[in-house]
């Protein structure tokens, strides 16, 4: 049984998607995700009003691939608290490691975004953020610790910034201190 080809919206988001994460927002055409997709630029004017709406709508489509996939990494909901932690560190950090990886897209483009707050791309990048914290606070909630909203808070500063820092550093080693400073939080949270 073959999988179905993806839609002309799929494959429009998905175009979108790669050239902005290679080359970003600013730099990319609506020419150029007509091309990449194989598709007339009318025809992709009839899905998306503008570019920005393609951003937007390329950032929840990746939304909504990646959340069960970080759930994934995070291992069963069952696990305690420093095993979810260490294993995102650690699916993070190999993810990193790969040679196409340019940093995470939704921080890419709200970075690039950061002079028009109200941009629609920039708080999908903002909405994904916040769901991953919250799917986070769930968990360390779950688990009985006290205060897991500032401890899923001071975790994703602790991903972000590893991540940023990996990036422009060229070194993943950033996510595994991160990730050593995670398991001390923790270590030191109550229950």
């Amino acid at each position: 049984m073959s999988a179905e080809p993806p839609s002309t919206r799929d494959r429009i988001l998905q175009a979108a998607y790669s050239l902005f994460y290679r080359e970003g927002f600013s730099r990319v055409s609506v020419d150029a995700i007509a091309e990449r997709a194989r598709l007339t630029k009318r025809t992709v004017y009839y899905h998306f009003k503008s570019k920005d709406d393609i951003a937007a709508a390329a950032l929840g489509d990746l939304h909504r691939h990646l959340m069960p996939q970080f759930r994934k990494w995070a291992g069963p909901e069952t696990a305690e608290p420093a095993a979810i932690v260490a294993n995102l560190f650690k699916e993070l950090q190999a993810w990193a490691d790969r040679d196409t990886w340019l940093g995470s897209g939704f921080s890419r483009i709200a970075a690039e975004l950061a002079d028009m707050p109200g941009h629609p791309a920039k708080k999908a990048a903002s909405s994904h953020k916040e769901a991953v914290e919250r799917w986070l606070s769930q968990q360390l909630e779950t688990a009985g610790l006290k205060d897991p909203a500032l401890l899923a808070r001071q975790i994703m500063v602790l991903i972000e910034g590893s991540m940023n820092l990996s990036l422009i550093h060229g070194n993943t080693q950033y996510i595994q201190a991160a990730g050593s400073a995670a398991a001390q939080l923790l270590a030191g949270a109550e229950r």
